[in-house]
């Protein structure tokens, strides 16, 4: 135990010192210059005052003991008194990035996911969470970071985007907007190149993870129906090799919808990367698909041991209530 405010003890033997040499200075006769009273071996030898002073005496004596003890405590409490311990600090060191295909095709499956993986953001501590969202190009709305609220605000936008076009919302005044936040970027060579080119939106998030010295658990979470149309740069395979040689493992979630093909190439380029694969609804819900991701992938860091200190005065403070409650109780006795 060490106090923080070690100098009290001092000023307090100091001033106790000084206290009692003040005092045997000060003893002289009890009755110099004071009265006497006559007849006091009377009303010595008689027993109910013996008994009284007797009472007086011991209640005086234990008034004293815990004024004393009041006055320690006080100054044990202003002390400051307080217990080290080194605790390390642990953090999960772990990158996720979500993929979503944002194809009309995938909207049902990438709103479902968007509304449930909030949950997973709100437990996040130390990983970065990003964002990639493709069609014919891949767009990055959220760079990794940790950042909970600026991500939890971007999947709720996400979620408001998608709830529009499933609902054929035209009425919303916000329409216009709704739809270019999902398809601005992401269609850059649409009547060229085609749409859904899931290997390019995989390869996007891939080389969106920054610091590939550092060991980190990095992981991506992609949602699409593998239903290719157009031509790629990216095969879905090459875009999982890619992930690979970047030790980045992917966890693809497809739609319900999905051919057996799409399903069965898919499945083949997530393993690759020692990911899973999973169908909605035929591997549980989206909910049960993304606790299960998220207990698979977690990995900790040990970081920087941190000096915790803390006060241990709860014990002296109790002890000052109460003492201070029983000399309040005695002196009430006394005065009777």
């Amino acid at each position: 135990m060490e106090l923080r405010n070690q100098y009290v003890i001092y000023i307090f033997a100091a001033i106790l010192a000084v206290v009692f040499i003040l005092r045997g200075k000060n003893k002289t006769d009890r009755y110099n210059g004071g009265k006497k009273v006559t007849g006091m071996s009377y009303i010595e030898d008689d027993p109910y005052y013996k008994k009284r002073l007797r009472t007086y005496k011991v209640l005086s004596a234990m008034v004293a003991i815990l004024c004393i003890l009041s006055i320690v405590t006080s100054v044990v409490i202003l002390a400051r008194p307080y217990s080290r311990a080194y605790v390390e600090k642990e953090n999960h060191n772990r990158d996720i990035m979500l993929c979503l295909d944002i194809s009309t095709s995938v909207d049902e499956l990438n709103l479902s996911l968007v509304e449930n993986l909030k949950s997973v953001v709100n437990e996040l501590k130390g990983e970065r969470f990003g964002i990639v969202i493709f069609n014919t190009s891949p767009v990055l709305l959220v760079p990794l970071t940790d950042d909970y609220e600026y991500v939890n605000n971007t999947l709720d936008e996400l979620a408001r985007c998608l709830t529009n076009r499933i609902d054929d919302d035209y009425s919303d005044d916000e329409w216009m907007y709704l739809q270019s936040y999902l398809e601005t970027g992401t269609l850059v060579g649409n009547e060229e190149r085609g749409s859904s080119l899931i290997g390019d939106g995989l390869a996007g998030a891939c080389i969106n993870f920054d610091n590939p010295e550092t060991e980190r658990t990095r992981i991506v979470i992609l949602a699409t129906d593998n239903d290719i149309q157009g031509e790629p740069y990216y095969t879905l395979s090459e875009a999982a090799s890619l992930c690979a040689d970047n030790k980045i493992i992917v966890f693809g979630i497809g739609t319900k919808e999905m051919t057996s093909d799409n399903s069965e190439s898919m499945e083949s380029a997530v393993r690759t990367t020692g990911g899973s694969f999973y169908i909605e609804e035929e591997s549980g819900t989206v909910k049960s698909i993304i606790n299960d991701i998220n207990k698979q992938e977690k990995s900790l860091i040990k970081g920087n041991k941190e000096l915790i200190k803390t006060d241990i005065i709860t014990i002296p403070f109790i002890i000052l209530m109460i003492s201070i409650s029983l000399m309040y109780m005695l002196a009430s006795i006394i005065k009777k």
